[in-house]
């Protein structure tokens, strides 16, 4: 009877062994697993956050229409879109005959705020300037597709500063793209889209 006894609390034993054994089996498979899907978001996460945000609720013709409005009789002649405290904003800069303006629109909320106003000098008056420097806004290529084409041409890296310009009578946009500590940046013709030039700053 006493061999029965043992006999059979042996078996207990060994059975809840043999449970705690596959529970902690269940544990390891679980915790593996839960650290593989930890590891995929933090991938997914890593290639977020190496693509470029370009999704901007204000497009640069929408930025380009708040400036018009607010000095209708100008012409544009420099376009910047960077970040200033957390937010991007357009900062617009346009002349007519006699002064030189600047407005900054939020690129979230198109909030336009007046940045300057001043007299040109007497060299840069009579549409001296306006001649010189308005930027051909006709079939300008999107802040999407300009970003598109110089992270292409790099390589790898985002998109994250964004000028409009004009040199030798082609209006381009100058893009920086950042690729870890990288930094290049990629003139790009403002209409056709062809690169310009590069220059990469290690």
């Amino acid at each position: 009877m006493k061999k029965i006894i043992i006999l059979g609390l042996s078996v207990a034993l060994l059975g809840g062994l043999a449970g705690c054994n596959s529970d902690s089996d269940d544990l390891n498979s679980s915790n593996s697993s839960s650290s593989t899907s930890e590891k995929t978001s933090q991938t997914s996460k890593s290639q977020a956050s190496n693509e470029t945000n370009t999704n901007f609720k204000v497009s640069v013709e929408d930025a380009i229409k708040a400036y018009q409005e607010a000095y209708p009789d100008s012409d544009i002649t420099s376009i910047d879109l960077e970040t200033s405290f957390g937010s991007y904003l357009y900062k617009i800069e346009g002349v007519d005959d006699n002064k030189e303006y600047e407005v900054r629109v939020n690129a979230d909320t198109k909030e336009v705020s007046k940045e300057r106003e001043e007299e040109l000098d007497m060299e840069d008056k009579e549409g001296v300037k306006r001649k010189e420097d308005k930027l051909d806004l006709e079939n300008l290529l999107s802040i999407e597709k300009v970003s598109d084409i110089a992270t292409k041409h790099v390589g790898a890296g985002k998109a994250t500063d964004w000028s409009l310009d004009k040199d030798l009578g082609t209006t381009y946009w100058e893009v920086k793209v950042m690729d870890g500590q990288k930094e290049t940046e990629v003139k790009v013709d403002a209409q056709s889209g062809d690169i310009l030039e590069s220059e990469t700053d290690d």
